[in-house]
């Protein structure tokens, strides 16, 4: 288990807060109640923050019929939908909700080409809003696999997830299981699967980034 990168200086800033708060509190003659307090307090929200940028280390067994879960958290929606943005046809829409407690790497659930990718500024509903999906901040993935079938992958922002990280852009090559992007504090993150996919999952599922089978590819 290691600290992802987007949570080390943050996390080094908040030592340092806690440290120098913690051993400056006797000094100031604050009771030893107070004293208590922030020190229990301090440790509380530090191991809740430490324990939302863990980054576990996941292998992936790499599979062309398989979509595996970008996410860990809670499977929330599966429906038909029509996607507006780039693919503009019927597909299978499989929603992926994570808690502030769920580890919050995203991960490539198909390997293949970045074809498209958009980032896009927008609201912060909560994330099972019906609207969420189109109106919050978002980014948009297009992952082409090698069969020339394209993979949707959107991270969406929650009421709490006020930063959405990405690191591919459109042109890169990335394996089934690599990690793309991370999302702060509590989000979601919608595939979108052809509608001959055959769905492995159902609502209320718990899924973990690149392990979890979402669907089977025909």
């Amino acid at each position: 288990m290691t600290i992802h990168r987007e949570g080390r200086l943050l996390l080094l800033v908040l030592t340092i807060i806690f440290v120098g708060l913690n051993v400056g509190l006797p000094y100031l003659a604050a009771s030893s109640a107070v004293v208590n307090t922030v020190l229990i307090s301090s440790i509380v929200i530090f191991l809740l923050i430490l324990q939302f940028f863990r980054s576990p280390k996941i292998e992936t067994k790499p599979d062309e019929n398989l979509v595996y879960a970008p996410a860990d958290g809670k499977v929330v929606v599966i429906e038909e939908v029509h996607e507006d943005e780039f693919i503009k046809d019927q597909r299978l829409q499989v929603s992926i909700f994570m808690s502030p407690i769920n580890v919050h790497v995203n991960r490539m659930p198909v390997a293949g080409i970045v074809q498209f990718f958009k980032y896009h500024a927008g609201k912060y509903l909560v994330a099972w809003h019906p609207k969420s999906s189109t109106e919050n901040e978002r980014t948009t993935m297009v992952i082409r696999m090698k069969n020339g079938l394209d993979i949707l992958v959107r991270q969406i922002a929650g009421a709490l997830a006020r930063r959405i990280k990405w690191y591919v852009k459109e042109g890169d090559e990335l394996a089934q299981g690599k990690e793309f992007g991370f999302i702060k504090f509590g989000s979601r993150v919608d595939v979108f699967l052809p509608l001959d996919a055959t769905v492995k999952v159902k609502i209320g599922d718990k899924t973990t980034a690149g392990k979890s089978v979402l669907a089977e590819l025909p």
